[in-house]
């Protein structure tokens, strides 16, 4: 299945807030690529960098989340955007929203420019080190 098939498979009121942030990764990290898999139990897509998951983008039954491993991985992202996105429900490396109301996409969209720098690949790289 591709993303925009998983998409269409939502809510239509989820639909085009997916649709943007899906595009807002895309357009603001060059170094991942799409694929729906499953993950925790349930489909969802999948951004990685090389083998490494970068980001995930959800629509589960109540909510739909962003999945960011930039923010779990790096705390100081984590404290910058929970004020951002004061309606959302952070957790230790996603984001949960209800609606385009909780999740600014001008917010979404700085995020992952600024996570666009941070390598998954070189970070897992350094912590199997130590």
């Amino acid at each position: 299945m591709s993303p925009t098939e998983y998409i269409s498979q939502q809510a239509p009121e989820r639909q085009a807030i997916l649709t943007a942030l899906h595009d807002a990764i895309l357009a603001n990290d060059k170094t991942v690529a799409p694929v729906v898999e499953p993950m925790m139990g349930k489909e969802m897509i999948i951004y990685k960098e090389r083998a490494y998951m970068k980001y995930g983008l959800a629509s589960v039954k109540n909510y739909m989340s962003i999945h960011c491993m930039p923010i779990y991985m790096n705390p100081a992202f984590h404290a910058k955007y929970t004020p951002l996105l004061p309606d959302a429900k952070f957790q230790k490396g996603c984001i949960n929203f209800i609606d385009a109301r909780e999740m600014s996409l001008d917010i979404a969209g700085q995020l992952f420019a600024e996570c666009a720098a941070i390598s998954i690949v070189a970070m897992s790289a350094s912590r199997k080190k130590k």
